[in-house]
């Protein structure tokens, strides 16, 4: 990864990367190319904030170590013809497994922002699931989608704020509400520090100094905590009654996102929860070095075959998102890819990431004799 990156580098700081990439995000071969042109875009501080894990940032590596681990097991002299990749998530039907998770101030990667994401989203006919701390109200983006999309909560420190906010969103039409349950305890951004510190610009304008000196975003800053009393979320004092609290506060359907045990996966569908999403935010929660397609065997085990179990993290290849299908994931969810691509050509680099990855899983589902979504099983893939 390292070596690839000063590759990368180099070949941004010489005249070689136009003419190997071009000027369009047509140009593009696989998704991997944008990140270094997203990486010259972009001021330090912003930079760091993307492409921080925790700590060392091992468990971000991991998730994609993890991918390579698993090898496919092609099937011959099958009718592969017309290959399938729609699913349905509720009763709604989606194009392809493959959809956008939320990631927080999209303008600071595109003016634009999420509103570019949701039109390349509407494009692509693709599940588009929007952060509380979105830059563009959770309005403006059901206008550029086409329809309200999943949204994802982080929990206000006041209940009285968790239902303002929830409110909001349901009466906005969200069928799905996803709680990120992954950072209650806090988190160590130590790379995100070290790059802001690195940054010239005034940071400060924009933003407020955390309690650990990182750069925060400035309260009222963020659309969807407009009305409530404070911005402060992630309450650690948080438990499973919450999500009992929850289910009776609202009738959109409630996933948690950021479970990665059996255990807790058995304890989600007793207090009923209607989807999992097995993520530990793109190695930005704990170091806990676990890639998360190795923890999705097991949360679905926990789960159950009742309630569909969605999985992110590390995923840059069509033959990832394949070798998550066969492991179980009822759909498989891409972050950084899609920001390097908003970042370097705004809609248009969204929607040709989002080309790309279909492109190679339809091939990866031809190559493996399994036409169809359903086709894909663990029998599609060894695990040595």
């Amino acid at each position: 990864m390292t070596s690839r990156r000063q590759f990368l580098r180099f070949l941004a700081a010489s005249p070689l990367l136009s003419q190997a990439f071009g000027q369009k995000a047509a140009d593009a071969l696989s998704v991997m190319d944008f990140e270094e042109l997203a990486h010259q875009k972009l001021p330090p501080a912003h930079w760091g904030y993307f492409v921080s894990g925790v700590d060392d940032n091992a468990t971000r590596d991991a998730n994609m170590a993890g991918y390579k681990r698993i090898q496919l097991r092609p099937h011959r002299l099958v009718d592969v013809s017309k290959p399938d990749l729609r699913i349905n998530l509720f009763g709604t039907e989606w194009d392809s497994p493959i959809f956008l998770c939320p990631l927080g101030g999209q303008k600071m990667f595109h003016p634009e922002g999420e509103v570019a994401t949701a039109r390349a989203a509407r494009s692509a006919k693709a599940l588009q699931i929007l952060s509380t701390q979105t830059s563009a109200s959770l309005e403006e983006v059901a206008q550029a989608l086409g329809r309200p999309p999943w949204y994802q909560l982080y929990m206000p420190q006041k209940w009285e704020d968790a239902e303002k906010l929830v409110h909001r969103v349901e009466a906005a039409g969200c069928p799905v509400l996803a709680w990120t349950v992954d950072l209650l305890g806090g988190r160590n951004t130590e790379t995100a520090t070290r790059l802001a510190r690195t940054d010239t610009r005034d940071c400060l304008s924009c933003h407020v100094a955390g309690p650990t000196g990182a750069i925060t975003r400035a309260p009222g800053r963020a659309p969807m905590f407009n009305g409530l009393s404070g911005t402060a979320i992630n309450p650690s004092s948080a438990t499973w009654e919450w999500v009992d609290r929850l289910k009776k506060l609202t009738k959109m359907k409630l996933l948690l996102k950021g479970i990665e045990t059996r255990e807790d996966a058995r304890l989600a569908r007793e207090h009923g929860v209607d989807g999992i999403i097995v993520s530990n935010h793109g190695g930005r929660a704990t170091e806990d070095l676990r890639p998360t397609i190795e923890s999705l065997p097991e949360v679905i085990d926990g789960a159950g075959a009742q309630i569909p179990v969605l999985v992110d993290g590390g995923i840059r290849r069509g033959t990832d998102a394949y070798k998550a299908l066969a492991l179980g994931a009822r759909a498989v969810g891409i972050g950084r890819p899609y920001i390097w691509g908003l970042t370097a050509f705004g809609q248009e680099g969204v929607e040709r990431v989002l080309e790309i990855l279909r492109a190679e899983l339809q091939l990866t589902m031809k190559q493996c004799g399994t036409p169809t979504i359903a086709g894909i099983t663990s029998a599609s893939v060894a695990r040595p």
